[in-house]
């Protein structure tokens, strides 16, 4: 995938010995839409603490430069988001703001995958307003598979997916398709649609789009207020399990768990 929008070593954010270092979210500017891109290929965007971190900072900019009307959230390599990093993940609170950061931010987020996605990610892109995927890109939920459930996730999907759907890929964990993702609701619509969805963007006035977002995501934010910190608390339960234990070890040792049939 081609990047939009070059970096120079003055973006840079430095190291504690003073070496510049890769950012790991992109930007880029193009009529009113600032591009975001999750630049971490080598572990497949998946999201650490750095990264999270970078995110939101992002996501600020964004939200307080009146130069942007929308915000374009995307990928370098064949990967959206793997999901959370398991050898440096975000604590769970800072997840759960980087979510309700998309979901308040008051311009609207546009999820674009060309690729892969997996696990949180899928989270990620339930904040978005518009999702648009490629034709040959594929989802999973695949947490039930490491000994958790995804928990904190469920904040921004279950009040967006058709109830029967979600149940069969949170239980199964199997991979599904861009089709699939359409007639569940996680994707909105062809990735061929991005030029024209982004004229429409651009042709909305800041206030109207700001006022028009809020109506939609009303139902979501009030899922935050019910429901994130007992979500915290499971998600947290469940990470320090045995079976979880069990589960990620297995991921990162590149073998079944021990209950795989």
């Amino acid at each position: 995938m081609s990047r939009e929008g070059q970096r120079t070593n003055a973006e840079k954010p430095r190291t504690n010995a003073g070496e510049p270092r890769t950012r790991l979210v992109g930007t880029a500017h193009d009529r009113g839409v600032a591009t975001l891109t999750l630049d971490s290929p080598a572990n497949r965007n998946a999201l650490s603490a750095p990264l999270v971190a970078e995110l939101a900072d992002a996501l600020t900019a964004c939200g307080k430069d009146p130069a942007v009307r929308a915000v374009v959230l995307t990928h370098t390599g064949g990967t959206f988001s793997a999901g959370a990093d398991l050898k440096a993940p975000p604590g769970p609170y800072a997840f759960v703001d980087l979510l309700r950061q998309v979901v308040e931010l008051p311009k609207p987020v546009v999820g674009v995958v060309d690729g892969h996605a997996r696990a949180g990610g899928l989270g990620l892109l339930g904040a978005c307003d518009v999702v648009l995927a490629s034709e040959d890109s594929d989802f999973a939920l695949t947490e039930v598979r490491i000994g958790v459930a995804p928990a904190v996730i469920s904040l921004t999907l279950l009040p967006r997916l058709e109830p029967r759907a979600a149940a069969r890929y949170y239980l199964t964990g199997e991979r599904f398709g861009t089709a699939e993702a359409l007639a569940m609701g996680l994707v909105t619509a062809p990735l061929a649609d991005r030029e024209r969805i982004l004229d429409g963007l651009r042709q909305g006035s800041p206030q109207g789009l700001r006022e028009a977002k809020r109506l939609v995501t009303a139902k979501v934010l009030d899922t935050f207020e019910r429901e994130a910190e007992e979500l915290v608390q499971l998600s947290a339960s469940l990470f320090a399990s045995a079976e979880a234990r069990e589960g990620m070890t297995a991921f990162l040792e590149r073998r079944d768990p021990m209950w795989r049939l």
